[in-house]
């Protein structure tokens, strides 16, 4: 695709909330399933991302720790130490990070009363945002961990708040689990929307669209592979992943149908909603700082067994050891699920995120996220393979070429369809 030619013709899409202030008449057709948007709900700008293949300035693998049963917060006890586990969160693990923290500490308050100092192993997601929690509640917290950002797994992930991914099976989740998953959830809302408005923007609202040809389908309802049009749904549903969103529907902003025209995407159906935005690499950053103000303590070290506790100070250790953890405690239940992400150089002004063939992208500050996920949640499942595939990365900026190569004709009629 010629993209000077895009661009020129995108001078619409980029002013295209700016030109409705300005002109007398705006032709936006709606379509009959989705009524006309109100004033003040129309789009603001969409500019276009450079999908040049050469603009993939890294890309990275991160092995996420599912567990059927869902993430594993147990007190046990290793000799002389009161060990929380905290690990185990699949899809989920920033998402959830703060309530699971904020689990796992209580936890450990009642199972050792009075103690004031902690370890924390593991300086990830889950690992730092306990290390916080801890601290909050009273501990000296030191962190122990063979690696820190950016480094471990857990920087390589999507940035999307995304509570319930992949998080547990249905089949195997006790009949309690819904019910602290609601608990850590909201706890976990609360925190990040502390983060809000702080310096550098590490975490932020953005807009994401699902572009499709045929009609959305509620992800809830299972799909027949033989008929699904969207490629990310053709693959056989293997696994019942639990599903829990509906219980936290009164926090979280409703998808919306767009009616035509009021977007410049090619696609027939248009869905938008606004969700939270991790710009991992500044967050991660943010909360080691905050640690170290806090007073904490970081040491770099490598456990291979449980055992190997038994040499800390600490009498309370909380184990936070993401994908790792497998090992570190035979922990069999624990099945690695793959996922790549190619990131093109981020774009001021570009802030939102598509969905669109089985590609995920969501532009972040610290890199755009470009996903293909053709094999819908079936997707890298029980594949421990961290090497970088850069044929798959490339692929994704194709579709996302694709996706432009079809709104080019309609940017460009767009720009003769305001008039002033």
């Amino acid at each position: 695709m010629d993209r000077r030619s895009f661009l020129h013709g995108s001078a619409a899409l980029t002013g295209f909330s700016l030109l409705q202030g300005c002109a007398k008449h705006v032709t936006t057709p709606a379509a009959a399933t989705a009524p006309a948007l109100p004033f003040y709900d129309v789009p603001g700008n969409i500019l276009p991302i450079r999908a040049d293949v050469d603009r993939i300035f890294r890309i990275t693998v991160c092995l996420r720790p599912f567990r059927a049963v869902g993430p594993r917060m147990d007190v046990v006890k290793v000799g002389d130490k009161t060990v929380v586990t905290n690990y185990g969160h699949g899809g989920s693990g920033w998402s959830l990070s703060w309530g699971a923290a904020d689990v796992v500490v209580r936890k450990a308050m009642e199972a050792a009363p009075g103690v004031k100092e902690c370890a924390v192993i593991g300086a990830g997601a889950l690992g730092l945002t306990t290390a916080l929690t801890a601290q909050r509640m009273g501990y000296k917290v030191t962190i122990y961990a063979k690696e820190t950002a950016p480094y471990i797994r857990s920087v390589r992930a999507t940035g999307s708040w995304t509570p319930d991914s992949r998080v547990a099976l249905s089949t195997d989740a006790s009949a309690d689990f819904a019910a602290l998953w609601e608990r850590m959830a909201r706890t976990s809302w609360t925190m990040y929307n502390s983060y809000l408005g702080v310096a550098g923007s590490p975490i932020e609202w953005t807009d994401r669209y699902q572009l499709s040809d045929d009609p959305p389908r509620d992800r809830n309802r299972p799909v027949d592979p033989n008929t699904a049009a969207d490629p990310a749904d053709r693959t056989k549903q293997v696994h019942e992943f639990a599903r829990y969103s509906q219980s936290i529907a009164d926090i979280t902003p409703k998808s919306k149908d767009m009616p035509s025209g009021s977007t410049p995407f090619p696609t027939k159906y248009v869905r938008r909603n606004s969700s939270l935005t991790f710009n991992v690499a500044g967050y991660a950053k943010l909360l080691m700082q905050e640690f170290y103000l806090a007073g904490g303590r970081l040491e770099m070290r490598e456990f291979h067994e449980p055992n190997e506790f038994a040499s800390l100070k600490e009498s309370v250790v909380f184990c936070c050891t993401g994908y790792d953890s497998k090992a570190l405690w035979s922990d069999q239940s624990i099945v690695p699920v793959r996922g790549q992400i190619a990131w093109l150089i981020p774009q001021e002004g570009v802030n939102y995120g598509i969905g669109y063939k089985g590609l995920n992208l969501l532009a972040r500050r610290d890199g755009i996220v470009v996903q293909p996920n053709i094999g819908g949640e079936e997707e890298g499942w029980n594949d421990s393979n961290e090497s970088p595939d850069h044929a798959a990365a490339e692929a994704g900026v194709k579709i996302l070429q694709e996706l432009y190569s079809r709104m080019e004709p309609i940017v460009a009629k767009r720009g003769t369809r305001v008039t002033a």
